[in-house]
């Protein structure tokens, strides 16, 4: 690969939670895959969750398997008790894509969380300069009342920004809401024409499933979880220091496991049944964002000769040029 060119090539996968991204990047790119992609790209995880650290099993975080035949990036690199935003995105996900690209690997960003895919190709819209007493008061009531309570307050005064950012990056809440606050005009009317980030020529393959389909694979998703441990993973984070008020723990599949004054709330159906109904939404307004992206190629989920074939027909492109690519070569 002529990694010295212009624009590198980067894939992006993206689709709702449960959608099967996953594994759909397994079987074109693991090693011990059939595809003819086997072995020729590393994984730039796009899940705002799996960045922490003992947070595992609620957020479907890649196992040791997996890894060993695909490598991943962006997993496990903060703290639990730590924060994570579309900045440390951005920054971090140039930082593994010139690593891959150095081993003469293809970078794929695969991942649900929307926002931070976004910000990354397209970067972000210009807004007013940031007011420091403004930004004081509003980190101060984050820390007092909650992201939950901040974010319900900024979808009633910008619900097109609102739902447009999840409940866990409290950056971009506050944020959000001081431009709000200081220009009285809501942040979503800042957003001018996207223009693709330079350097990189992307690849976007955005996986589809109907939605009763798709709720079908939540729910049965979450049935798993518990049964793989969930309960006790947050048990544990919790005897471990965490609690209700943590970036981590205010994401789907954990802050239902809390009461309104921040307890284990020990009715564990109950918990279950508020988790895959959460999930189901936030799947809903996936799938809404996603369709914003207008560059992107929509695939059926399972449609893996489908995936290969828009790869190859990228990767063979006259901006490209990749010969050892189109080839599907392992030496490139």
């Amino acid at each position: 690969m002529n990694i010295a060119s212009k624009n590198k090539p980067l894939i992006v996968i993206c689709a709702p939670t449960a959608c099967g991204k996953t594994s759909c990047a397994e079987a074109l790119f693991a090693q011990d895959s059939s595809s003819s992609f086997a072995g020729i790209a590393e994984v730039i995880s796009a899940d705002s969750m799996q960045v922490y650290r003992g947070f595992n099993i609620g957020t479907a975080k890649p196992d040791k398997a997996l890894l060993e035949k695909l490598p991943h990036h962006l997993i496990d690199i903060c703290e639990m008790r730590g924060s994570f935003g579309a900045g440390d995105f951005v920054r971090k996900t140039l930082e593994a894509a010139a690593d891959i690209y150095s081993r003469k690997k293809l970078p794929v960003i695969v991942g649900g969380t929307g926002f931070y895919i976004r910000n990354f190709i397209y970067g972000l819209p210009p807004t007013p300069q940031a007011d420091s007493l403004l930004r004081g008061q509003i980190e101060a009531r984050m820390k007092k009342e909650g992201a939950q309570k901040l974010w319900d307050e900024l979808e009633n005064l910008d619900p097109a920004s609102a739902h447009k950012i999840h409940i866990h990056d409290e950056y971009r809440i506050k944020r959000a809401l001081e431009v709000c606050t200081a220009s009285g005009k809501p942040l979503s009317s800042f957003s001018v024409e996207p223009v693709p980030r330079e350097g990189f020529s992307f690849l976007i393959l955005s996986l589809q499933r109907s939605r009763a389909e798709l709720y079908e694979r939540i729910d049965k998703r979450v049935d798993l979880m518990f049964e793989q441990g969930l309960a006790d993973e947050v048990r544990s984070l919790v005897s471990s220091g965490c609690c209700a008020e943590d970036s981590a723990m205010q994401a789907i599949g954990y802050r239902e496991f809390f009461t309104a004054d921040g307890r284990l709330n020990e009715d564990i159906q109950a918990v279950k049944e508020r988790i895959k109904k959460d999930s189901r939404a936030y799947a809903k307004r996936q799938q809404t964002f996603f369709k914003a992206f207008t560059d992107a190629i929509p695939l059926n989920a399972d449609d893996i000769e489908g995936c290969e074939k828009k790869i190859t027909e990228f990767l063979a492109g006259a901006e490209n040029t990749l010969d050892s690519y189109a080839k599907f070569g392992h030496n490139i």
